[in-house]
């Protein structure tokens, strides 16, 4: 079963009489799930409206209160987890397994960022004069604008929704108009926990409009963006204009560095199964395979069986590990890098097309002999396409790995301990996984560097985000 999709104003749960709107679909089917509401101008000012008068009651609210309502909320979505869910692979189409582990995920987000919200701590700065004091404290920055992506569908919002809440924030968020279900269902548990009217908004529409009127707001102070990098540059561009602190968490173009002292059916076998995860639709999915010449053979090898083993289908089919891909877009993407490979002398080891008629499956897909500059090794794929090509030094591939102007995470398998410090160090980007495909976590900073964005989600970084410094010097 699907859910009721509705806006969600100032605490009332608003439907699409007398509002435009648009068709929610199934990837795996092409079908219609439902019709979704989208926000009027008037429903946004009234949005902010309501942000204001929420910030006002959350901030006075104690970081103890706060933490109890979160809390409450986190559990709430586990007992919601195998609805919620549901709701999440008919809209987005990933297997339901991942679905779960995905809302399961969420709750602890929301749990870690309720317990550090108290502890967002000041400090006391000695003075240089007798009878002064100098505090450093922390407060909530303001109305918050967050706006989300497709591909998780509440894990994204969660990361900003529990940063700006246990920070004592009010926010507002837009989420991708083509998997609603989710974040409806997410935001239901926030406020059956208790949260206060106004302080929690959610707001659906066309993007550019809404983006423009809401980052223009006085009253918003702070933007959170997860999208791609175009995207992200014109909404940092408005954001600039009235001087709003920015989160921007762009997209990446991952390097795979496998070292020849590396195991290499036991390494294609991790990364394999973290390549294919959400059928590539992962901002911090690996994209780029450098294999050394040494293991390349083997490596290659299992990888492809890896990717021939996949199951592809229906992410509610209890035997699914792959779903479909999350709109008819990607599917024109893949085949459009699939043909580029093949024009500049690229082999499709496996896969390469499309899966079927009916819904948006694209196969497990393994390309080599695709030089550097070629669209698959320069733009990011979002799917479910792998090139795997060899290198020889060390040099060599560290200087192919940061060559694009993307940042956000890569990877590296080494068994040796002097090799893994070297290429932790030497590799540009936010997030570096050696022997590890761990790198997001609720305790740990997400984010990215150069053309993947700036700021971070997670961590004590991601509760500062939403905060801002003051110094009171007192005689």
């Amino acid at each position: 079963m699907y859910t009721d999709l509705q806006l969600y104003i100032d605490g009332e749960w608003l439907n699409g009489a007398g509002r435009k709107g648009e068709e929610v679909i199934n990837p795996a089917s092409g079908k219609s799930l439902g019709t979704l509401p989208h926000a009027s101008k008037a429903d946004l000012d009234r949005a902010l409206a309501a942000a204001d008068k929420g910030l006002a009651v959350w901030r006075a609210t104690s970081a103890y209160e706060r933490g109890k309502i979160m809390r409450k909320a986190a559990d709430l979505v586990r007992e919601r987890v195998e609805h919620i869910a549901r709701v999440m692979v008919q809209e987005q189409g990933k297997p339901f397994a991942e679905a779960r582990i995905e809302v399961v995920t969420t709750a602890d987000i929301i749990d870690w960022f309720a317990e550090e919200g108290r502890r967002a701590y000041g400090r006391i700065v000695p003075g240089r004069a007798k009878n002064i004091r100098q505090l450093v404290l922390q407060e909530p920055v303001g109305v918050v604008a967050a706006f989300t992506p497709w591909n998780f569908p509440t894990l994204t919002p969660v990361r900003k929704i529990a940063g700006a809440l246990a920070a004592g924030c009010s926010i507002i968020v837009k989420a991708s108009e083509e998997t609603p279900g989710s974040c409806v269902e997410l935001v239901k548990c926030f406020a059956d926990a208790g949260l206060p009217q106004g302080v929690l908004n959610l707001v659906f529409g066309v993007p550019a409009e809404v983006s423009e009127h809401l980052i223009g707001a006085d009253s918003v102070k702070k933007i959170s963006f997860t999208g791609s990098v175009p995207v992200g540059k014109l909404l940092a561009g408005l954001a600039a204009k009235g001087m709003k602190r920015a989160t921007m968490e762009l997209g990446g173009h991952s390097p795979v560095v496998v070292f020849g002292d590396a195991d290499p059916e036991k390494t294609a076998d991790t990364i394999a199964a973290f390549k294919y995860r959400n059928a590539g639709q992962v901002c911090i999915s690996p994209t780029r395979f450098y294999v050394q010449e040494g293991v390349y053979d083997r490596f290659l090898k299992r990888f492809t069986e890896f990717a021939n083993n996949v199951k592809l289908g229906d992410g509610l089919d209890k035997d699914t590990t792959m779903g479909p891909l999350a709109n008819a877009r990607r599917l024109d993407a893949m085949e459009a890098i699939v043909n580029d490979a093949k024009s500049r002398g690229g082999k499709i080891v496996t896969g390469g097309k499309r899966r079927g008629n009916q819904g948006y499956f694209f196969e497990p897909t393994v390309i080599t002999d695709v030089p550097d500059d070629s669209k698959i090794m320069t733009e990011e794929p979002f799917g479910p396409v792998a090139p795997i090509v060899p290198f020889k030094s060390f040099d060599e591939v560290v200087e192919r790995a940061n060559s694009l102007p993307f940042g956000l995470a890569s990877y590296a398998f080494t068994t040796n301990t002097q090799t893994a410090t070297m290429i932790g160090d030497a590799l540009q980007s936010g997030m570096v996984g050696v022997n590890s495909v761990a790198i997001s976590t609720p305790e740990t900073p997400f984010g990215g560097i150069k053309e993947s964005g700036y700021g971070s989600e997670g961590g004590i970084e991601g509760l500062e985000a939403y905060t801002n410094r003051k110094f009171i010097s007192q005689g």
